[in-house]
């Protein structure tokens, strides 16, 4: 499209074009306002000379006849005229036209139009001939003159001539810059009707014209002020008219204008406002153009960057860009936010405060990383270059796009050409080190430049779609300022290849970091568009865009663009590649050279003095002039020097601005760069002696642009004043090349300062603030004596000064210099109207936010009208109340969105405090219902729910949110619902087990509630409540209450209701206690005990848990929380926490919870077992210190004997004889056998630990109780097992501590006992583990070898095998055996116990005596007849083989007996024998004398009652020669016990009378018959019949009715055969041999696994039956916990009774078995080992495992009922179901685990994170519906199932999926599980071998 800018004539005026000058039109706008009369005769007169009508009047020649060209002007008033001149311009088709200089008084015409005609005339001769050229009149009678044309014609060379000596004033008259033709007239004028400010379209040049109409992309280059920006002004002007005059229905072109700068951004859209003003006048009437001028509006002092993007008119998106919206001026920063606003959170954030902090410009650059660098590296050098080269060239360049990251790396950099990247080509390793520096930096600080905010919007615009459409034409001007990749991006804005409009100058960048030429521009859009033509258009030509060069420059006169072209010529001779080289540029009209004051040193008078004046009369420069300096330094020193005399800036700060007058101030002096390195620019000097050769300089590079940027700022005068040395050069090239004058000392000084009107202060000091210049703009309005923008601007400089100094200062210094800024804003707003007035507040309100002050904030921003702001920062500050009352006044003024969200933090902050709100937060209860619902404000809903009676609800409501004490509370006021009660009694039972688990006392609870809950359990009504219920209640009542008496009957009633759980609480509770039963009777500590071994047993029964945790009452038990998947949570205080750190070092993967500890199962499972571990070893080791001291486990036989005991403090019991009955004697063994299963439980816990001692020490216990030495204590065959507690486990225990004693027992560590141990070892052994016993003891070491004095000497028989054999009676010679051991001892006189040899002594004789009498020459029925001691008879094998009975050894026997009785009778040659815990008295010595002769009585007894005549008697005796030396043997014993009496007759001798009685009867009067059964009747006199009668008369069945019946014998025993009399007599021994025998000796499996087996506790049908591990809790975890495996369960079920006691069998020490395993053995101990392994890896190979397990076993319970029938969905329920329903379970637990989290955090963060939270609590709780919804539906029980609909389970599983991924928490873990499930329901089968079938091409 091309631009079309100009129209058809208007009415009333003629054929002559007028040009109007901006001095005129400004005359005219005077007048209009003024004088409106003479502004109708002015106008008048205008329409006059466009009509051709010339006259004297109007047409009078104002210069001389030698002028040159002719200067008119037209008598208006008397005095006032105006000026005009006949002008011709070859371009505008050869027409002649009308020029008018101004309207001027008489006065003012002075001789400067003589100058002007002259000046005029070097145009040529054709020019001249032209100008004076007139057509005739058209008609006769008419004077009106046509303008005549000409053809065009080639330009004629000017003439040369000096420069116009105008004044600048004067100099105002010639420069024109408006062109109005006649076509716009009537615009100009309806414009000064309207007293608009309006802009004309002017005249073009024709190369702006070419520009202008140029249909293809283009490139304008121009130095300073030659129009670049107007030709694009022009060129979008003309293609918005030539759209509006289409007659084709064609869209808008979209045309985006973008700069650098916001003032000229601004700038540009205002004059393209204006023109579109200026001609849209033309269509209004004189009333309609009234009215707009009453809207006319002063523009305020406002800073145009912080004016909001809602007040830009365009939306916030650059996709929501309409066409209404264009054409569009734009900086490049708002181009990218608009990009930004589509790719939230791909860009940097620039909107806020802290963000913009964030962006590294130059100033941050210059101020916060310049000093940060290392020394060596930033020396010399220029930061401004540095950071130019960061930024255009590694960052910023076309290399840079081909690099990772955007960044080219260092060898990349380093390869760079010198020749087009001139700029540190030696230094580049020291810039890309510091380079680096700058990376580290940046990112530490978290900051972004331009080129980053460049690539991150180009990387978006490579992966997507460009946001919007793009638009038609682009115009970038001042491309320069931009990086090169910043022309990529801005690039692809545009569709159009021919609509891109390139302008700038390289010369003049004021914007850091760029570097590149116009060529490198070129090149680089070139292989861009080569790019896009073969992506998008194959075939498709480009065509070439073309390039314009303006060279004319509109703003400064020849003589100052001839100095500063000067200056372009040295950097292009010595940088040649570093700007771009351009034609020369040229002035408009020559004008007055610069002056260079030069020769002013000290010697002289101070050029300041000329310049300044004195500081007392100096002068003032005046709005339009000012002083430039090297920087604030030098600044500094001439304010020092000369005061306040006029504008003084840097050259940095006078970048973009323009004056009439500049002052150039010791530039060469305050520079780096020495004499040495400026005299290079001599080389420039023609015919220059000396010049230095050029080497490349950075800084000297930079100085000469800033020299030209200097110079370029005056338009009329430039004066450089500079005494340095370092001038001289420069001086000498300028005066070679005659482009300045010196000004001497003793030459004329020009005059400097200029006056200036208020107006002229105020238009400038306008200027200079909307340039940032705020310290200049205060100047300048102070001049104006304006005192409100003095004050403005003092605010600006405020907060620009705040500004820079972040990051820079301190933190409180930065909030301090916003604060005081934020101060000043708001007292201009107090002073301002209208806009200014708000966007003061809402600078105030900013600097606010800055400083921290966001109350503050908030009330500017409302002062602004800004309700948004604040609201959000009421918000923000947490006032609440204000933000509701800004939402209810100014809603409708803020977003919708804001508003919703601002109402919903109001509303979760007063709900969740309670603070009272202001204004009414909802208007309805649903609707408040409903939203506390979706922001799951639990508590607040409950009370809601409360306030309207719905208890039920709220308490329920409470209890989910754990908060039991409001729930019982709400439970107990509802009367409507019949379950409330319970489940007021089931919140408080929960939360007691909670707070009051195992060893919990109430004096460590510190729990306020917990009170409360037990004055709550008295409210309830207990008739409702089941007797278990109240029984548990009344548990904690009574724990909480300190009451443990109570607890006893609640112990025994919760172990009748198999309450296990709360059994052990109640014995823990009393068991915890130290009670002293060191003085309990034998009553007291059997029920003590019984009751002990129930707790310990409890206890232990928790350690044969493989997994505890899976069963919800042991968690109870130990207050274990579940948490997520396998984690378990251990609360802070309960019993697990508070042992924690005791074991902690034992235990790792624990960690820090708000509650406590989290771990997981197994550390759980094994930090518990190690606690119940320690109590069981510590409760059970003080209980068995205290057993050892008590007298019950003992008896003092002294006392027994003599009813009297003389030790102090005698340790055993002292028990009357008369007690001693059977019950008392099974009483003492049922305590033994109770201490005997708690020790147990103790060793099998700890299986490590030491108790050989103290096994040994109960079994010696055991064996002095089964074996008393006193036989009215008792014997075995007294024993009842059917009272014994737990009788089969006491047996299972006592072989098994038996056998490991035997294992055990080392003769070189227990030599001294050795032999005592051995015997009572062995006979413990035979008599209860008769089978078994042969076999551990052959493989015992005690039994293998020992000490020496066991080895006989004269055959190194190791004796211990025939006590063995003894003791077995297996063997044809075990009596022998037996003899011939007791004969060692004796005659070896080996230490040992006298009671357990007694024992060995008797058993020996019994067993001889029994096969004695067995033998056939007896009796036909064998044992008939016969008085035993029932313990005699106890054992079968002294029945089942036919043994030998040697007398020869009996008597030898005998023999040593009879030594060992004189021995104790004279106290003599004993020291061998010992007792336990006593020593021996005459009392004991005399009972154990007796006791051997009661054995010998029983034994000769046996021998020789029976026989009822003599001839039996001595038959017998001639069968067996020894028969009489037997007899003899005994009858010496007893009569030497009868003629000799003690040495001390101190003590009774409690034998005598036995002994008496024993010689009475076998020693008869003379003349009687010894009596056959005087051994027998001595002894029944001896004993009295006192005590246990423990004789039994046998009596075979077949003899029953002829045997007389012995009254003196209590017992009578009638046998058919032998071997029944050992079961008839004792169920002792029919246990002893039953089938409970163990058939390898393993030992119990050690606990220290958690996964190991369960122990099976079972008892026989007298006893309580014991439940099984998995009965203890009462109930298993449901479907979501984990269970036990199948195989586990079903092993359980199918376990024997035999498989049951083993389980409880102490672990026995292998290493003690020197007789090795056999291979059979060793092959099932390696197929154990090998079972038991693959079961531990698979239990441990994953903990879900147990889950899923769990769910199966729900599932499968499904299906098993009627209705299930076999299916594919059946599969799908047991298969991958199980496995769903995991990651469903899991995933609701970690999402309310997030939820708790976040409930905590919201209650306890402050209002800062309420949304937040809030939104967090939302999205979780709508997360958990789901989730608790997808449960409901996918339970194994839902009866969703029952339809069997495949389909619908899929989408339950992609549901899931959904879920999944919305969880809060990683759910990684469950992947393969969630696989598992989606491939077996969701895939689609893929069937081996099957090809899909191909397509049947058609």
């Amino acid at each position: 499209m091309k631009a079309a800018l100009y129209f058809d004539n208007a009415d009333g005026f003629g054929e002559w074009q007028i040009l109007i000058s901006t001095e005129a039109y400004k005359h005219l706008r005077e007048f209009r306002r003024t004088d409106k009369k003479t502004f109708k005769i002015i106008f008048k007169k205008i329409k006059q000379l466009s009509n051709g009508h010339f006259s004297d009047d109007n047409h009078r020649r104002l210069n001389g006849p030698d002028a040159g060209i002719p200067i008119y002007d037209a008598k208006m008033t008397k005095d006032l005229q105006l000026v005009y001149q006949i002008d011709c311009v070859p371009d505008q088709d050869g027409k002649v036209l009308i020029k008018i200089y101004g309207i001027y008084m008489d006065a003012q015409l002075d001789g400067i139009w003589d100058a002007l005609g002259s000046h005029l005339a070097r145009k040529g001769r054709e020019y001249r001939k032209r100008c004076i050229f007139r057509n005739r009149p058209v008609l006769s009678k008419d004077n009106a003159i046509l303008p005549a044309s000409f053809p065009l014609a080639e330009p004629e060379p000017e003439c040369s001539g000096g420069p116009l000596n105008l004044s600048n004033k004067d100099m105002d008259h010639v420069e024109y810059d408006h062109v109005i033709g006649s076509p716009l007239i009537l615009i100009f004028a309806k414009g000064l009707i309207a007293d608009q400010d309006v802009q004309h379209v002017f005249m073009l040049t024709p190369q702006e014209q070419k520009i202008v109409e140029c249909t293809t992309s283009c490139y304008v280059l121009g130095r300073s002020g030659t129009g670049k920006t107007t030709t694009m002004l022009f060129k979008i002007l003309g293609i918005q008219r030539a759209w509006e005059m289409s007659a084709i229905d064609m869209p808008k072109p979209r045309q985006i204008f973008v700069t650098k700068s916001r003032v000229l951004a601004t700038k540009v859209e205002e004059y393209f406002t204006k023109l579109l003003e200026s001609l849209a006048l033309a269509g209004y009437t004189l009333e309609e153009l009234a009215k707009m001028k009453a809207r006319r509006v002063q523009e305020g002092l406002v800073d145009l960057d912080d004016v909001p993007e809602s007040q830009m008119n365009i939306p916030m998106k650059y996709s929501e860009l309409e066409d209404k919206h264009f054409p569009l001026f734009l900086t490049f920063d708002r181009v990218h936010i608009l990009s930004r606003k589509d790719s939230a959170g791909v860009f940097f954030n620039v909107d806020d405060a802290d963000a913009h902090d964030c962006f590294v410009t130059y100033d941050v650059f210059a101020n916060q990383y310049w000093p940060h660098f290392p020394q060596n590296l930033s020396k010399n050098l220029n930061p401004w270059l540095v950071f130019s080269e960061f930024m255009g060239i590694v960052k910023g360049s076309e290399h840079a796009l081909t690099c990772p990251e955007g960044v080219l790396d260092r060898p990349n950099y380093l390869r760079l050409p010198h020749r087009s990247n001139p700029n540190f080509a030696n230094q580049r390793g020291i810039l890309y080190d510091m380079f680096e520096h700058y990376t580290k930096i940046k990112r530490q600080r978290r900051h972004h430049d331009v080129a980053d905010r460049t690539h991150a919007i180009l990387k978006v615009l490579r992966s997507k779609e460009f946001p919007g459409k793009q638009i038609d034409y682009l115009y970038v001007d001042e491309a320069q300022d931009n990086l090169l990749i910043d022309a990529l991006f801005l690039r692809q804005l545009c569709r159009n290849p021919d609509g891109l409009f390139w302008a700038g100058d390289t010369a003049q960048t004021i914007s850091a970091g760029s570097s590149f030429r116009f060529d490198d521009l070129k090149a680089f859009l070139y292989r861009v568009e080569q790019q896009n033509i073969s992506a998008n258009s194959a075939g498709a030509c480009l065509r070439q865009p073309a390039m314009f060069q303006l060279a004319i420059n509109y703003r400064s006169h020849g003589g100052i663009v001839n100095c500063a072209r000067s200056v372009i010529e040295l950097i292009t001779k010595f940088w040649p590649n570093t700007i771009d080289t351009l034609r020369p540029e040229m002035g408009v009209v020559d004008g007055l050279k610069p002056v260079f004051f030069t020769g002013w040193d000290k010697a002289t008078v101070h050029h300041e003095q000329f310049l300044f004046g004195t500081k007392g009369g100096h002068i003032e420069f005046g709005a339009e002039q000012c002083i430039l300096v090297r920087d604030d330094a030098a600044r500094q020193r001439l304010r020092d020097q000369v005061g306040e005399v006029g504008l003084i800036m840097t050259l940095y700060e006078s970048k973009g601005l323009e004056f009439n007058d500049v002052l150039l101030y010791n530039f060469f002096e305050d520079s780096a760069v020495d004499l040495s390195r400026w005299r290079v620019v001599l080389n420039g000097v023609d015919g220059q002696g000396y010049a230095p050769n050029f080497d490349r300089d950075e800084a000297r590079y930079a100085g000469l642009k800033i020299l030209y940027v200097g110079i370029t700022r005056a338009r009329k005068n430039i004066w450089i004043v500079d005494k340095s040395d370092r001038s001289e050069p420069m001086r000498i090239f300028w005066t070679s090349r005659n482009q300045v004058r010196n000004c001497t000392p003793g030459t004329e000084v020009p005059h400097l300062a200029v006056s200036s009107t208020p107006e002229e202060w105020a238009s400038f000091g306008r200027s200079l603030f909307s340039h940032k210049r705020y310290s200049q703009a205060i100047h300048c309005f102070e001049r104006a004596n304006l005192h409100r923008e003095v004050k403005v601007c003092e605010a600006y400089q405020l907060r620009e000064a705040a500004r820079s100094s972040v990051g820079v200062a301190l933190l409180s210094n930065q909030k301090r210099a916003f604060n005081v800024a934020a101060d000043a804003f708001t007292d201009c707003g107090a002073t301002a109207t209208g806009n200014q007035k708000l966007q003061y507040y809402r600078n105030s309100a900013d600097c606010y936010v800055r400083a921290g002050d966001d109350l503050k904030a908030a009330e500017a921003y409302l002062s602004a009208q800004e309700f948004e702001q604040a609201a959000k920062r009421y918000r923000k500050v947490g006032r609440f109340d204000k933000t509701l009352h800004v939402l209810n006044d100014h809603g409708m003024d803020i977003p919708e969105e804001t508003t919703a969200e601002l109402w919903t933090v109001c509303r979760l902050f007063y709900c969740s405090r309670t603070t009272r709100p202001p204004l009414p937060l909802f208007s309805t209860f649903e609707e408040e219902l409903e939203f506390m619902e979706n922001y799951d404000l639990d508590y607040v809903r409950a009370s809601l729910l409360e306030s309207h009676s719905r208890y039920y609800e709220a308490a329920e409501l409470h209890l989910s949110e754990n908060r039991p004490l409001e729930a019982v509370r709400a439970f107990i006021k509802d009367e409507s619902n019949v379950d409330s009660t319970i489940r007021a009694a089931d919140t408080m039972l929960e939360y007691f087990w909670r707070k009051c688990s195992f060893r919990i006392t109430v004096k460590s609870i510190a729990d306020e509630p917990l009170q409360h809950f037990i004055a709550l359990a008295d409210q309830l009504e207990a008739n409702k409540l089941t007797p278990a219920t109240r029984d548990l209640i009344s548990m904690f009542q009574n724990i909480l209450r300190g009451n443990h008496e109570p607890l006893r009957n609640l112990a025994l009633n919760f172990h009748k209701q198999n309450n296990k759980l709360a059994a052990l609480i109640c014995l823990d509770h009393i068991f915890s206690r130290t009670t002293d039963i060191r003085a309990f009777t034998v009553d007291e500590m059997q029920q003590f005990l019984q009751q002990f071994h129930t707790y310990a047993r409890l206890l232990y029964l928790i350690l044969t848990f493989p997994d505890p945790m899976k069963h919800r009452d042991i968690q109870r038990l130990f207050s274990i929380v579940r948490l997520s998947g396998d984690q378990f949570l251990i609360p802070g205080g309960t019993f697990l926490h508070n042992n924690l750190m005791e074991v902690r070092q034992g235990i790792t993967w624990i960690s820090e919870h708000s509650s406590g500890y989290t771990t997981s199962r197994r550390v759980v499972t094994q930090l518990l077992q190690q606690s119940i571990r320690t109590i069981l070893k510590d409760k059970i080791t003080e209980i068995n210190a205290m057993c050892c001291k008590s007298p019950v486990f003992s008896q003092c036989l002294q006392f027994l004997i003599s009813g009297a005991c003389r030790r102090d403090n005698c340790p055993k019991e002292h028990v009357a004889v008369s007690k001693l009955d059977r019950q008392y004697h099974d009483n003492r063994i049922a305590i033994h056998i109770w201490q005997i299963l708690i020790l147990q439980f103790m060793h099998s816990a700890h299986p490590h630990i030491e108790r050989r001692k103290s096994m040994q020490n109960w079994l010696k216990h055991l064996y002095e109780i089964n074996n008393p030495p006193f036989f009215i204590q008792g014997s075995p065959a007294d024993l009842d097992m059917n009272l014994m507690p737990l009788r089969r486990d006491g047996m299972k225990v006592g072989k098994l501590w038996i056998r490991e004693s035997f294992y055990s027992l080392d003769p070189l560590h227990t030599q001294a006992e050795f032999l005592t141990v051995l015997m009572g070892m062995t006979s413990l052994s035979f008599a209860f583990d008769k089978d078994d016993a042969p076999v551990y003891i052959s493989r015992a070491k005690c039994t293998i070898s020992g000490p020496f004095e066991l080895v006989r000497k004269w055959d190194k028989r190791y004796m211990a095998h025939d006590l063995l054999n003894s003791y077995q009676g297996a063997a044809h010679s075990s009596i022998s055996s037996g003899i011939l051991y007791i004969l060692h001892v004796l005659d070896n006189r080996l230490y040992v116990n006298l009671s357990v040899l007694c024992d060995c002594i008797e058993d020996i004789c019994s067993a001889f005596v029994i096969n004695y009498r067995m033998g056939p020459d007896f009796n036909e029925f064998p044992l008939h007849n016969v008085v035993l001691p029932c313990n005699w008879l106890l054992f079968p094998h002294k029945f089942t083989a036919k043994k030998k009975t040697n007398l020869l050894l009996m008597n030898k026997l005998l023999d040593e007996i009879a030594r060992l009785v004189e021995a104790l009778r004279v106290e003599a040659s004993m020291d061998f024998l010992w007792l336990n815990h006593t020593r021996f008295t005459p009392i004991l010595r005399n009972f154990f004398i007796s006791r051997i002769c009661r054995v010998l009585c029983l034994s000769t007894s046996i021998v020789f009652f029976q026989y009822s005549s003599a001839a039996e008697l001595y038959s017998l005796v001639a069968h067996n020669i020894s028969n009489r030396t037997l007899r003899n043997t005994v009858d010496n014993i007893i009569l030497s016990l009868h003629r000799n009496d003690p040495p001390s007759n101190v003590h009774p001798v409690n034998y005598r009378k036995l002994v008496d009685d024993v010689v009475r009867c076998i020693i008869p009067l003379p003349g009687c018959t010894p009596l056959p059964d005087g051994y027998l009747r001595a002894l029944l006199a001896f004993d009295d019949n006192k005590g246990v009668g423990n004789l039994v008369h046998l009596v075979h069945k077949t003899m029953n009715q002829h045997t007389r019946v012995n009254t003196s014998i209590g017992r009578r025993l009638a046998y058919e055969k032998t071997i029944e009399i050992p079961h008839l007599l004792s169920s002792c021994a029919a246990i002893a041999q039953s089938t409970l025998r163990v058939e390898a000796p393993a030992p119990v499996r050690r606990l220290g696994h958690p996964k190991d087996q369960p122990e099976v506790m079972q008892y026989d049908e007298k006893e309580i039956k014991e439940p099984r591990p998995q009965e203890f809790e009462g109930e298993e975890e449901r479907a979501e916990d984990v269970t036990a495996n199948a195989d586990t369960e079903t092993r359980d079920a199918s376990e024997t009774l035999d498989e049951a006691v083993t389980f409880i069998a102490p672990d026995l020490d292998e290493s003690l078995r020197t007789n090795g395993p056999s291979v059979e053995e060793e092959e099932a101990a390696c197929k154990i080992q090998n079972a038991y392994r693959r079961y531990v890896r698979r239990r441990s190979s994953r903990a879900v495992n147990a889950e899923i397990n769990g769910i199966f076993m729900a599932c499968l319970k499904q299906t098993q009922s009627p209705e299930w029938r076999p299916s594919y969905y059946s599969l799908l329920f047991l298969g991958p179901l199980p496995h769903l329903l995991v990651c469903l379970e899991r995933g609701i637990t970690l999402t309310h685990t997030a939820k708790m989290k976040t409930k905590v955090l919201f209650k306890k963060e402050s209002h800062e994170k309420l949304e937040e939270l809030g939104q967090q609590i939302s999205e979780i709780a709508a997360l958990l519906k789901k989730g608790f919804r997808l449960r409901k539906q996918l339970e194994p029980s839902s009866s969703a199932h029952r339809a069997r609909d495949i389909d619908a389970l899929r989408s339950g599983v992609l549901e899931v999926e959904e879920f999944m991924q919305g969880v809060p928490s990683s759910m990684k873990d469950m992947r393969s599980d969630f696989q598992i499930a989606y491939k077996g329901i969701v895939a689609k089968k893929v069937h081996a071998g099957e090809k899909e079938k191909p397509t049947l091409n058609v």
